[in-house]
């Protein structure tokens, strides 16, 4: 078997090609501007992306990291407070808690959606707990009903880590719906170029629903001040530049169609590979779309994971694994004293998920090569 074409895990160059021309023209207009910080299409793009995400206020920064580690910031929390956070995550869920001096405290994820478990985050919660970072990973929702519910009974805050499922909502049980990342004290997400709303570098953001948090975090991203060389608080640099806020601005508005896509490859391979026995495609929570940043694949047996993804790649189809080596069992993080088999579902997924190519400009073409190479394999 040979692909049709060459295939990405992501393909940027294809994404891009349709909107190309505006990416250009937004590219070149803003060298001829030459106001390259904090210039007037950073508090348009945030004008917009709020519209977007049913009037939420923005607040742009430089990456995805520093969202978090605002978010955290803006709490004022003292020195040892507690953060819970999932233990099958991207290091920065804990890397911006453990980088302020507070302390992450891992806890078990689901293991039909991947995502942070509210019975397992109930259980952690102490008297020093100060916040819970949701992480809606590969682009579908936490269960924020509970989770809410939990943070509000307990006067934690929650912090939601939305840099995977931008523009996905949750509906709750009184027939309500939010976007993610518009429903806990603060949301963050990254603009890192492989994200469904990616920047041609690094970028990232917060959003609130309190406008008061908005002022803090505005300030407190950019080194503390209201005022020009005034510092009421510490704060960092950590501002998103103007050229990629209006490249992202191009890309906003083509943002629909893009998850449009996604939602369409899915669709395609839960079909294709849904009854294949050893293999489980992506669950959904039916209270939350899902808008597919990862198709992420869980394969049984022991090893059996691996030796798919080496199959495709001898046949030419990228994949990854997201993520190889839980949280807790990574050298910084030794000092949490966690145990192996402490998180069996966070563990046991670090052996098991594979994510397959979903990108907007994979074809039909070579949506039916990969699932075809599947196929093969597990009918050997």
């Amino acid at each position: 078997m040979l692909p049709p074409e060459p295939i990405a895990l992501l393909d940027l160059t294809a994404e891009h090609a349709p909107y190309q021309a505006e990416l250009d023209t937004a590219w070149q207009n803003t060298v001829q501007e030459a106001a390259f910080i904090q210039g007037p299409a950073v508090g348009q793009f945030a004008a917009e992306l709020g519209a977007q995400l049913g009037g939420a206020h923005v607040v742009p920064c430089a990456n995805g990291t520093d969202a978090l580690t605002l978010a955290l910031m803006s709490l004022n929390l003292p020195a040892g407070t507690e953060v819970i956070v999932p233990a099958f995550t991207y290091v920065a869920t804990l890397e911006a808690a453990a980088l302020l001096g507070l302390r992450p405290v891992l806890v078990d994820v689901l293991p039909d959606t991947f995502n942070i478990d509210p019975a397992a985050v109930r259980a952690a919660l102490t008297p020093r707990t100060g916040a819970v970072v949701a992480v809606h990973l590969f682009g579908q929702c936490a269960d924020l009903e509970l989770l809410i519910e939990i943070c509000q009974a307990a006067g934690v805050a929650l912090i939601e880590d939305n840099a995977q499922a931008l523009g996905a909502t949750f509906t709750f049980a009184n027939g309500t719906t939010a976007y993610a990342g518009t429903v806990g004290e603060v949301g963050t997400t990254s603009f890192f170029p492989s994200k469904n709303l990616g920047c041609l570098g690094d970028g990232g953001a917060l959003f609130t629903r309190d406008a008061a948090r908005a002022q803090l975090l505005q300030q407190l991203a950019n080194h503390g001040q209201v005022q020009k060389y005034h510092h009421q608080r510490i704060g960092l640099n950590s501002r998103l530049d103007t050229l990629q806020a209006a490249l992202l601005r191009v890309k906003l508005r083509h943002l629909p169609a893009a998850q449009a896509a996604r939602q369409a490859v899915a669709a395609r391979y839960d079909a294709a590979l849904g009854a294949i026995s050893g293999l489980h495609i992506p669950a959904r929570d039916p209270r939350s779309s899902h808008v597919f940043h990862q198709y992420t694949l869980r394969v049984e047996g022991d090893g059996r994971r691996n030796a798919l993804q080496q199959y495709l790649k001898q046949h030419g189809v990228p994949s990854a694994v997201y993520y190889p080596l839980p949280v807790q069992q990574q050298p910084a993080y030794e000092y949490l004293g966690s145990r192996v088999g402490e998180f069996p579902v966070a563990e046991r997924l670090c052996q098991q998920v594979l994510s397959l190519p979903v990108h907007p400009g994979l074809t039909v073409a070579q949506q039916e090569y990969i699932i075809e190479c599947v196929g093969a394999f597990f009918a050997v």
